[in-house]
């Protein structure tokens, strides 16, 4: 039983990292990628549709994605949704393809980027710690029904403690690389 806690624990905490990440793949650095279009809803023929479902996105260069619509008759929906976005790009349109070229972060821009990094870092934190809250409850609650004996609740607590310390270096270390990808010139 107090395994199947920890490594429910441990799951939970994984997906916190997970969702991190992927958080953190939206987050414009200074080469294109695709991740970014990807909470982009584009109106399609009256439905709001996510991007990617009526496009492809390459990126033939570092600083250039190119968005393929699967239907043509979307291309300018899809052109204003982009504009529409926080990103901060000008689509162009030749008719077929939507280019998006990606100028340069300012240093300004990349400053203001690291602190959005750093929000989602705390966010994710805060979830692992809440993950161990509730796992620690539910030992508790074992304890007091007598199912676990206090040695057990307590080595139980240590190895929770040691598998949040574990997820919260993690995710220190995924915000420190990303900075260092923002930064970077």
């Amino acid at each position: 039983m107090i395994n199947d806690v920890i490594k429910d624990t441990d799951q939970h905490m994984d997906k916190s990292v997970s969702a991190l990440n992927h958080e953190f793949g939206t987050v414009r650095t200074g080469r294109a990628s695709g991740a970014l279009l990807e909470n982009i809803q584009v109106d399609y023929y009256g439905t709001p549709t996510p991007l990617l479902q009526i496009a492809s996105v390459s990126t033939p260069e570092a600083q250039l994605l190119v968005v393929s619509p699967y239907d043509r008759s979307a291309l300018t929906n899809i052109e204003k949704a982009i504009q529409a976005s926080d990103l901060g790009l000008n689509p162009s349109n030749d008719g077929t393809i939507i280019r998006l070229p990606f100028p340069p972060l300012t240093e300004e821009r990349r400053k203001e980027l690291v602190k959005v990094c750093k929000v989602y870092a705390e966010e994710a934190r805060v979830a692992v710690r809440n993950i161990r809250r509730d796992a620690n409850d539910r030992l508790k609650k074992m304890e007091k029904a007598s199912e676990i004996s206090q040695d057990d609740l307590h080595r139980a607590e240590d190895e929770i403690q040691k598998i949040t310390d574990r997820h919260t270096t993690t995710i220190d270390e995924t915000l420190k690389r990303k900075e260092a990808e923002i930064m970077e010139v």
